[in-house]
């Protein structure tokens, strides 16, 4: 092999290609804008953030905040423009979208190991080293070729995506663990309510501020991912024919059916997480915190994700990547980015980065690494390749993707998780890079 491909510009192309070049490797980087563009970018710049402009907090105690941290470890490129472009987002790592974008695509093209070729790539290579980091807008004909490639099966085009919620934040005497007429065992924790519960869960949800669906993701109502929202406002009893169904389902309490339940399920093996069935949204994030707090028994809930729907092309990385981000039927292949499943700008970077140090250890001829599960972007890492390929959908860093710990507190519990992850990812970066 004389070059690698990258197919994509994006936060994930990018921080592969560099990484492949500052080891000495030629990189053959492919960008379609300007020549096709997409319906959410506006320039022709490396990098180019097309919704919010931060990447999220700083503090070390916050998933994305220790995110960052393990990618500085990485000598994250993206990490660097971000730095350099700054400006002032209190708590959080927020940019000048220009002049980020512009940072990032100076030192790419700027480098004499990055070719840069301004085409749209319609397949993947044969007989090449490629990563993928075509993002979640991926284009028409690619999505298409990928959908062959991979099997019919192995593309999503939308995110309908539930809130996820801490487990140890719930308040477990109001709910019950067990599933309809006790078939499966107790795989659903129910959270059941009276009627005038659901009444005033049902009025706040129908008068809860959304999120407007931008132009290119209208196609999205669907049948298949409709927001709960909608189905609200269908009639007052859609809910309770559809996910709030309190069919089967016995309160051991008062030894009755309640009037209306809402399950959750584990998202994790470890059931750290608990994923709201049903509850896909278009909710603003203040409205689903204040409105899916009216569930009893999730008063107090934290959440790990919020729930959205939006347009989003992304693999079923459980069935398809190694957690090297390699493809199992063809490991000379990597995927990066948005489109495994990672969901968030920081979160889509620190997989590129991961991809462009395997990509180069295949090169090399050396055996691929994955980060330890302890840190963060191992643990996502974990997540999109060993959850459950039939319910698969994006994560976004968050620290019920780590090993649990014993302590009191959660600010407790983060700072420990946290120095544990960046200890780990230290010691695994001087054997690694």
């Amino acid at each position: 092999m004389k070059r690698v491909i990258v197919i994509g510009a994006g936060l994930a192309g990018s921080e592969a290609a560099w990484r492949l070049a500052e080891t000495g490797i030629p990189v053959v980087l492919f960008e379609m804008r300007p020549k096709k563009t997409t319906p959410a970018h506006t320039t022709d710049l490396f990098g180019e953030l097309v919704c919010s402009n931060t990447l999220g907090g700083i503090d070390e105690t916050t998933a994305r905040g220790l995110l960052k941290s393990e990618m500085e470890i990485l000598n994250s490129l993206i990490l660097e423009a971000a730095k350099k472009t700054a400006v002032p987002a209190g708590g959080a790592l927020a940019v000048n979208r220009n002049d980020f974008a512009a940072y990032i695509t100076e030192k790419i093209t700027g480098h004499p190991l990055i070719e840069v070729v301004r085409e749209e790539v319609t397949e993947i290579p044969e007989n090449e080293i490629v990563v993928v980091a075509t993002g979640p807008l991926t284009s028409d004909a690619f999505s298409k070729y990928l959908t062959e490639y991979l099997g019919e099966k192995a593309l999503s085009f939308y995110d309908a995506i539930a809130p996820i919620i801490y487990a140890d934040t719930i308040d477990y005497t109001k709910c019950f663990w067990g599933s309809r007429y006790g078939k499966g065992g107790n795989d659903y924790l129910n959270c059941p309510m009276t009627e005038e519960e659901y009444e005033r869960f049902y009025d706040a949800l129908i008068k809860a501020e959304k999120v407007p669906l931008k132009e290119f993701e209208k196609e999205a109502y669907f049948e298949g991912c409709m927001p709960i929202e909608e189905m609200a406002k269908r009639g007052k009893e859609t809910l309770l024919f559809g996910p709030l169904k309190p069919v089967g389902l016995t309160d051991p309490r008062t030894g009755k059916r309640p009037f209306a339940v809402v399950q959750l399920r584990k998202e994790n093996r470890e059931g750290t997480l608990l994923n709201m069935v049903g509850f896909q949204t278009k909710l603003t994030y203040p409205a689903q915190k204040k409105v899916f707090r009216l569930i009893p028994g999730l008063e107090n809930v934290e959440f790990a994700r919020y729930g959205s729907i939006h347009r989003n092309t992304f693999i079923n990385s459980p069935r398809l990547l190694l957690p090297t981000l390699q493809l199992k039927k063809k490991p000379g292949v990597l995927f990066a980015g948005q489109i495994t499943g990672v969901e968030g700008y920081p979160e889509s970077a620190a997989s590129g980065i991961i991809a462009g140090i395997n990509a180069s250890k295949l090169f090399n001829g050396k055996e691929p690494v994955v980060p330890p599960p302890t840190t963060m972007i191992g643990g996502l890492l974990k997540y999109i390749t060993e959850t459950d390929p039939d319910r698969f959908q994006p994560m976004n860093a968050n620290f019920g993707l780590l090993p649990p710990v014993r302590a009191k507190g959660k600010r407790v519990r983060r700072k420990i998780q946290a120095e544990k992850a960046l200890k780990d990812m230290k010691k695994w970066a001087g054997n690694a890079l």
